[in-house]
Order: structure tokens, then C-alpha cells, then sequence
């Protein structure tokens, strides 16, 4: 063994060789492509060093052991050092992903060449094997491809020509023990060829990684015997198959991932649009067609050198994101979490713009490729359908008679495709009336169609945005077939909608960088104008009923269309997005075919898209001076009946999950409130009136009460008690408060589903700071408070109502009911102190912490008759409401109720008050001594959040 280790483990002649080279004696190292690479193969390992390093290292060594242990140590800081180097080059060219993911795969390469070396020839040395102790060293998988991200499994095959012998079983256990000391995750299988065709044909998995396989070292000739027999026995006559295989497989990722291209939180390599798309359709060319390399994709001639140039771009951008990421989080993470989506752009250079953050530019450019990865896949697949590798979609039997299609196109592959390009392109209508023509028979789009709209889009000049009868095909796709968000978003995708309406360019794959929309802002909007079209297929009558009723009755349906259209195409701009939208809207809406009322009622909407959403969310509803004011702005029950549909649609096209009973009781009670001070005169809301109907109520809810205990309820209670809350509330509180002793706690918890809520009702002997108290007990117990009402009776009495929700925007469970209970009496009880136990709970989590929501604080005097409305706009965390109501208590001020309104990471807390007096804030210096406690408070528990 000493004589041995002696020899030299290189050949100086060896190191260039490639895997095909058959050299004598010695190790054949992987053969880079320098100008593959992001750096010199020689920055990245020094062969020379890292020969001496293990010559000297193995002479050293007196046991298997020990000579394991060096090799491992030495191969590992090969690998640190390489990669880090790759790092740094893609630190300073972060788009440059293509190299790199090459880089770190040969770097892989030649440290498992390295470690197969010294454990066959060393460690086991088998001078003479026979040949049946032949043995292989495959790349699979990604790593077969050629392509590593840093974190990267790597995926082995060790191939033998028939059952593994012992000599054979020896070497793969030494070698994937240096792997596992190594910290590498690798995934390893053991086959003979035979193994390989038998396991391959019952799992496609196994068939897509032996797909790419790819030598790396070991026996040369085994290695070609597997690529043969695979391509005889297991790939030809079988691509129909793998085909169905991957994209049922593909189907189900993407309904995993959450179905959209345009999550907020995308997965770079599993999300539809993302890298395992790319990879599929190359998957798919090589076992049809047997590339490989995707150079070899544009000598097939499916892709256009455009269309290829933008799978290049796609692909290298899309590995640029993974690499960023698993250098950020030093694991396999593909998950675009918002706190990393910062990180990344920064590492890839993007730049904050006027109006937009560096991340909302980054991720548009994201969703961008992930929308030309969903058009090349269309591309492709038709492609495939065309050469009859791939069947095609029968559509034909959803139909009971083939819809006659207009002159000039035809069906191919039940798809609309052009019958003459030339004669189609003669009048640009066609570009318009092929979507027409989609929607009315509901067939789809042939790519080549599709391809040749893209590349005409200069045919959509301003002269055919001012037919007229362009005009009336555009407004047909909205109002005619009832689904125009088919027509809308593959139009988007194309480019045609931009196209026709220049002003939505700006919002296309545009993020909004927050919690609270799920969608990009052309996706949100097309989600919109989904929701109204499902409202008038009369699908959601139960769910809406108001909305359904105002559709039901007949309204300008067209307005209300161009208005949805149209309600964010002011977003992006550091103007405020509704007044630019009005401003566009008043160009746009007359060029749409909208006459001059239509056009003024459709830039109001926009103007005013937020009102009706921010008053009902924003403001206590219940008091009629709230009502008269938004009755006085509104003007109109045409104009009611508009804002509230789309007001709707707008919250509903937010997230799967933004529409809940809770925001629908809202906007019902607005609705049906303002129609009556519209329709009955504004004298009508009065708050003794409210108060006269609210007793009467009370008296008909409770029977079985005697006159003289009915009388002495109804005149324990001061006005607003009365037209703040409904009888429900009433008649529990009543109870409550029944023989209730000086210094006890009545609580009652109980499920509103009318509001998606729980409401907590509770009443006390007054004090001073019971509101803070309270809102701390609920954050302790995870309760997120929508609404509260808190009021004095005459006799000294807190009676106080809190309406509360899990983390999930869901009532709380009723197994929750007894802890919640149990913390509300000790905080109340002062047995427990909120400001102190909040301390550990009151945090940010970290993928959160990267959105910017600067803090607004605002007065007003003018919205209530005896109340000042404090209006706090900020970064919402757990403990923020007990915060800024301590600070409030501390400063004497008397809180009479509070609406919380949650915009994902941003929320408003408004807040009615009074002085110690009973009176409003006017004076400024109070009002500015308000806020700076206010902003202190703010400040002070943001960084405990985050500490």
C-alpha cells in the first residue's frame, strides 16, 4: 500500500481530457467549455494545487480511515473555495445565470471525478476487473442537464452491467460516505441497465431523469451501452405517452402552486410559468427529437429565432432568481417570498424609478417571462399536436354542431387559425373580430395565429382605435358573450389589449408590492370585470344579493365595464392613482365609444373607485352623519347603484379569500342606508330618530320584561349607545347589566356569522383605560379586532363590544372561547399587565419586513356631530392597536368606538373620540401633541416587532 501511494494521481497529460477521450492510464477530468463558464475554469480549481494537495495527503494517510477523512477535508474546501468564486462572479454578473449554473456543475464534476479516483484506484484498487466489476458514474436529473444552483441536489447513478459485486458495492459506499462527509445532498440510485428500462417504463420520474443522463466517469463503454438501450428499448415508439405524463404532471403542479402565473408569491421553479416549464418542454424535445442541448430547440424550427431568443431570456433570468436565492438563504429555496423578493432585486441591479420600489420593476420583469414561458409552451405543444406526436384537445364534443367560424379563418386542430395571413392582415379589424370570433363559437386560439398577432401589433395604429366599428367589436367582447375575461387576458398576454388601449401598457405583469392583492394589476383588473360578468350570469345571487339586484334592475352596462377597465391604469405613478385614472378615463372612455354623460360617469367611478370600500371600512356606519356625508357625494341612486357593483368587484378581485361577510354586511348596510337618505331626504337621519326606533326595538326583543325594568334600560343609555349598535346588541347588553354588582365582569362571547366575526360583549363598572386593556387581551389571545363600540351609561357602566377574527380572517374557533374568556378577566382584573406579556408577541415575521408603509395620522371634525375621527394609517403588527389606545388613555382621551381596517401588512385604525370634557379636538396644539404620542407609540413598538 506505501509503494502504491506513491504514484501520481493526476496525469498532467489527463487534466483537458474530455469524457469521450480515451486516454491511457491516469484520470480523464470533464472537459469545461471555458466561454460556458462564468469565470476560467482555472480560477475556479487549480487541478495542479489540487493534485498535490491529495498526493501529499494520501502518503500521509497509514489507513483507509485516515485516507477517507483527508480526502473528504481537501475535497470539501475544493468545493468551498470554487464555489465561492463562482459566487463572487455572479455577484458581479448577477444576470449572468447561465454561466454560472455551468460553472457549478463542472466544479461538481470534477470533485466527484476527483473522489471516484481515489476511491477506485486507492482506496479499493482493482488493477484487473472483469466484466462484470465494470462501474459508472452517471449524472441525472438537473444535475445530468449540466445545470447547478448553489444549493442543488445532486442526483447519481451508479450504473453496473449486471448485479453489483462486492468490489462494486465497496466503491459506492466509500464514495457516498466522502459525499454525505462532504454535507452534499445527493440523491443515488444503484442499476444495472436492465434495471434502468424496467424501472424507467412503470415511473416517469425515473424516465425523465434517466432522460438526461450524463457520464462522468468510470467505465466509457457502459456508459454508451445505457444511452443505447434506453433509446431501443425504452424511449422510441413511447413519446405519445411521456408526453400525456408530463403534462398531467404539469397540471397538477401548477393547481399545487395555486393554478395562477400571477401569485404575489411565486415559485420560481415549480410555479406555472417558472423553470419546470422550461425544463418540460425540453424534456419533451429530447425525447422526441433528441436534443441536447437547447441550442438544438431553434434547429427544429418550432420556435422562431425570437420566440428562442425569449426561451433563452426566460430560462436565463428564471436561473438567475433561483441562484440569487439559494445564495441569500444558503438552502434549496425556490419559494419568492416578499422579504426575498427585495433581496434579489437588489443583488440583480434594479433601481427604484419615479412612483415604483426596485422589487415592483423586478417582479414585473418576472411575471413578464413567466407569461412568454406560457406562450412558448402553447407554441410547442401545438407543434407537437401538428406532427401527431402529441393529441390534440377534443373540443368537438363539447359542441353538439361544428359553429360555422367567420371567411377567412379556419379550424386546425379544433383551434381558430388563419386561412390567407395575407388576405387576413388587409383589414386590421380581423385582429379584433378573431377574439369575437373565439368567444362566440369558444374555440380556442392556434399559436400561429397568436404568433402572427404578436408580430402585427403595429397594424393597431391610432386611426383603427377611432373606428368606430373596432370600437363596437371591443366593447362587444365586454358586453356580448358573457365571458369577457376570456377575450381580456389572452389579448393581454398577446400584447393586443396594450395595443388598443396604449394606457393599459404601464400595468401589464405590474406587482403591487403588498399582502393584501394576490394578483398583478392587469390580472386584478381582468379578475374584476370576471366578477361582474359572473354576477350577471346570475351565479352568485345568494352570495350578492344587492349587487345581483341592481344588475337585475338595469343599469349602463357598458359605463360600468369601461369604468372596471379602467380603475387602475393610474397605478405605478407617484400621483394618486385614482385622480390619474380619472384623468386618463377622460380621454379614454369617449375613444371606447362612451357618449359624453357615459364618459363623465365613468371617470366619477374611477375617480372615486375607493370610496364607498374606504367608508364602509373606514368609518362608523352607524352614524348618520357618516351616511348623510357620503349620500351628499355621491348625489345620485344611479351613481350608488354604479359604485357599488363595481366597488364589489373590486374587493372581490383582490384575493380568492378578500370577499367575506364581514365586508359584504358593510357595504349592504352603506347601500341600503344611503338609498334611503337619497330617496327619503337627509332629514331623516337624525340621531333621535335612530334612537326612538332603537328603543321601541329593544322593548319588542324583550317581552317578558316588566315596564318599570324596560324604562329604566332605555333611559340608562346616552344617544350614541342607541344608534351605535342593533338590537341584538341591545338586548344582550340589557341582559348583561341586569342586577349587575359594582365590581363584577360580565363577559359574552359569542359567533356573528353574519360577519364572518366573533363578538366579545362585556360590561364593567367605567374606568379609565378599559379600551386598551381590552384590545391587549385580544392580542395576547391572537384576536384580531375588526370593530368596537365601547360606551358609559348614565349609572357609571363600561358597556363595550368588540368584534374579532382569527389570523385567518376567520370567527374564532369556540374551543378558543374559555382562554379567551379566562385572559380578558385577568387583564381586566389587572392580573396580568398587556404591555408586558405582549412583549414576546408582538413581532413582525421576517419575510414581512420588507414592505415600507409610511404612517399617516389625520383629524377630523367635520365627519361626526360630537365626535373627533383620529385616522391612523400604518404598519399593522399584533400589538399595535393596544399601543396606540394605552397612548390615547394616557393622554385622557375618551374613546367611544374604533373600525379597524386591514389591507394585508398596512392597516387603518379610526378612532371616535372626545376630550376629558366631552368635547372635540379643535385646537391644533392638541391635536399635534395627539399625534407625536401617537407616531411614539407607533415607532416604539415597531422596534420591539422587529428586534
Amino acid at each position: 500500500m506505501a509503494r502504491l501511494l506513491k504514484f501520481p494521481l493526476l496525469r498532467e497529460d489527463s487534466v483537458a481530457l474530455g469524457p469521450d477521450t480515451k486516454g491511457a492510464g491516469g484520470l480523464i477530468l470533464p472537459a469545461p467549455d471555458p466561454v460556458s463558464l462564468i469565470c476560467e475554469p482555472s480560477q475556479i480549481i487549480d487541478l495542479t494545487a489540487a493534485q498535490s494537495l491529495l498526493n501529499d495527503a494520501l502518503y500521509r494517510a497509514t489507513t483507509s480511515r485516515e485516507m477517507r477523512n483527508e480526502v473528504t477535508h481537501i475535497l470539501r474546501a475544493l468545493l468551498d473555495t470554487g464555489s465561492a468564486i463562482i459566487a463572487e462572479a455572479f455577484t458581479k454578473q448577477p444576470r449572468n445565470a447561465h454561466g454560472a449554473i455551468r460553472a457549478r456543475s463542472w466544479l461538481m464534476d470534477v470533485i466527484l471525478a476527483l473522489a471516484y479516483d481515489v476511491v477506485t484506484t486507492r482506496l479499493h484498487p482493482n488493477p484487473l476487473p472483469s466484466d462484470g466489476e465494470r462501474l459508472t458514474l452517471i449524472a441525472v436529473g438537473g444535475y445530468g442537464r449540466g445545470e447547478m444552483a448553489p444549493q442543488s441536489d445532486v442526483d447519481l447513478l451508479f450504473l453496473t452491467p449486471w448485479k453489483i459485486t462486492g468490489w462494486g458495492e465497496s466503491v459506492v459506499e466509500s464514495l457516498l460516505y466522502i459525499l454525505w462527509d462532504m454535507k452534499l445532498k445527493i440523491g443515488h440510485s444503484v442499476r444495472t441497465i436492465r434495471d434502468c428500462i424496467n424501472q424507467g417504463r412503470d415511473d416517469y420520474t425515473i424516465r425523465t431523469a434517466l432522460l438526461e443522463n450524463r457520464y462522468i466517469t468510470g467505465d466509457v463503454a457502459l456508459a454508451d451501452e445505457l444511452r443505447e438501450t434506453l433509446d431501443r428499448d425504452l424511449f422510441k415508439g413511447t413519446a405519445s405517452e411521456f408526453i400525456e405524463a408530463k403534462l398531467s404532471e404539469r397540471a397538477k403542479r401548477h393547481q399545487k402552486q395555486g393554478g395562477q402565473r400571477y401569485v404575489v408569491e411565486p415559485n420560481v421553479k415549480e410555479g406555472k410559468g417558472g423553470l419546470r416549464d422550461l425544463q418540460s418542454l425540453f424534456w419533451i424535445a429530447k425525447y422526441v427529437h433528441g436534443v441536447h442541448d437547447t441550442a438544438d430547440l431553434a434547429r427544429l424550427k418550432m420556435f422562431t429565432r425570437e420566440e428562442f431568443d425569449a426561451f433563452l431570456e426566460a430560462e436565463n433570468f428564471l436561473w438567475a432568481v433561483r441562484c440569487h436565492l439559494h445564495l441569500l438563504t444558503k438552502r434549496p429555496s425556490d419559494q419568492l417570498n416578499f422579504d426575498l423578493q427585495v433581496e434579489v432585486a437588489t443583488r440583480m441591479e434594479y433601481k427604484d424609478r419615479a412612483g415604483r420600489r426596485a422589487v415592483e420593476i423586478f417582479m414585473q420583469d418576472y411575471f413578464r417571462h413567466a407569461t412568454r414561458v406560457g406562450e412558448l409552451t402553447r407554441i410547442f405543444l401545438t407543434e407537437l399536436e401538428a406532427s401527431h406526436v402529441k393529441q390534440a384537445p377534443d373540443l368537438l364534443r363539447l359542441f353538439r354542431h361544428r359553429k360555422k367560424i367567420m371567411k377567412g379563418l379556419k379550424i386546425i386542430q379544433n383551434r381558430i387559425a388563419i386561412s390567407n395571413e395575407k388576405n387576413f392582415l388587409k383589414d386590421k379589424l380581423n385582429i379584433l373580430r378573431l377574439f369575437e370570433e373565439a368567444l362566440r363559437t369558444g374555440y380556442l386560439i392556434h399559436p400561429d395565429t397568436m404568433r402572427l398577432l404578436s408580430a402585427n401589433l403595429d397594424l393597431i395604429d391610432d386611426d383603427m382605435r377611432r373606428n368606430p366599428e373596432a370600437v363596437k367589436i371591443f366593447t362587444g367582447l365586454l358586453l356580448k358573450h358573457g365571458n369577457p375575461e376570456r377575450a381580456l387576458r389572452r389579448m393581454n398576454e398577446l400584447g393586443v389589449l396594450s395595443a388598443f388601449v396604449p394606457e393599459f401598457e404601464p400595468i401589464v405583469a405590474m406587482m403591487q408590492f403588498n399582502m393584501y392583492h394576490s394578483y398583478t394589476v392587469d390580472e386584478h383588473t381582468i379578475q374584476v370585470i370576471a366578477a361582474l360578468a359572473q354576477i350577471e350570469r346570475k351565479e352568485l345571487v345568494e352570495e350578492l344579493p344587492v349587487a345581483s339586484g341592481i344588475l337585475a334592475k338595469g343599469i349602463n352596462r357598458k359605463t360600468l365595464y369601461i369604468a372596471l377597465l379602467l380603475h387602475d391604469i393610474g397605478k405605478g405613478r407617484p400621483e394618486d392613482h385614482s385622480i390619474l385614472g380619472a384623468q386618463i378615463t377622460r380621454k379614454v372612455a369617449p375613444r371606447l365609444g362612451l357618449n359624453k354623460k357615459e364618459a363623465e360617469t365613468a371617470e366619477w367611478l374611477v375617480r372615486h373607485h375607493l370610496m364607498m370600500s374606504d367608508v364602509a371600512q373606514k368609518r362608523d356606519i352607524s352614524d348618520p352623519r357618516t351616511i348623510r356625508d357620503f349620500a351628499k357625494r355621491v348625489r345620485s341612486r344611479r351613481r350608488l347603484d354604479l359604485l357599488t357593483v363595481l366597488t364589489v368587484c373590486d374587493i372581490r378581485g383582490v384575493g380568492p379569500d378578500t370577499w367575506n361577510n364581514w365586508k359584504a354586511m358593510l357595504i349592504r348596510q352603506l347601500h341600503e342606508e344611503t338609498t334611503n337618505a337619497l330617496e327619503n331626504g337627509m332629514e331623516a337621519l337624525t340621531t333621535e330618530a335612530r334612537s326612538t326606533e332603537a328603543k321601541k326595538a329593544l322593548r319588542q326583543a324583550l317581552p317578558e320584561w316588566s315596564k318599570k325594568d324596560l324604562r329604566a334600560e332605555t333611559q340608562r343609555h346616552y344617544d350614541p349607545y342607541w344608534q351605535g349598535l342593533r338590537v341584538g346588541q341591545h338586548t344582550t347588553f340589557a341582559r348583561l347589566l341586569r342586577d349587575l354588582p359594582d365590581n363584577d365582569i360580565r363577559i359574552d362571547i359569542v359567533a356573528d356569522e353574519d360577519r364572518d366575526a366573533t363578538r366579545i360583549a362585556f360590561v364593567l363598572q367605567d374606568h379609565h383605560g378599559i379600551f386598551s386593556r381590552m384590545a391587549g387581551a385580544l392580542a395576547l389571545v391572537g384576536a384580531n379586532v375588526v370593530d368596537a363600540r365601547t360606551y358609559t351609561t348614565k349609572d357609571g357602566f363600561a358597556t363595550a363590544v368588540f368584534w374579532v377574527q382569527d389570523n385567518d380572517g376567520h370567527p374564532f374557533a369556540k374551543s378558543r372561547y374559555k382562554r379567551l374568556n379566562q385572559m380578558i378577566d385577568k387583564i381586566l382584573k389587572g392580573q396580568v399587565i398587556a404591555r408586558d406579556a405582549l412583549k414576546d408577541k408582538d413581532k413582525i415575521r421576517k419575510r414581512e419586513r420588507s414592505f415600507r408603509v409610511p404612517t399617516h395620522i389625520t383629524f377630523d371634525n367635520e365627519g361626526s356631530e360630537i365626535f373627533t375621527i383620529i385616522e391612523v394609517d400604518t404598519r399593522d403588527r399584533p400589538g399595535l392597536l393596544h399601543d396606540l389606545t394605552r397612548a390615547l388613555a394616557d393622554m385622557n382621551v375618551h374613546i367611544s368606538s374604533a373600525v379597524i381596517a386591514t389591507y394585508g401588512e398596512q392597516v387603518v385604525d379610526t378612532f371616535y373620540v372626545k376630550d376629558g370634557y366631552g368635547l372635540k379636538y379643535h385646537a391644533k396644539l392638541k391635536q399635534e401633541s395627539l399625534e407625536k404620542k401617537l407616531r411614539e407609540a407607533i415607532v416604539r413598538g415597531a422596534e420591539r416587532a422587529q428586534a
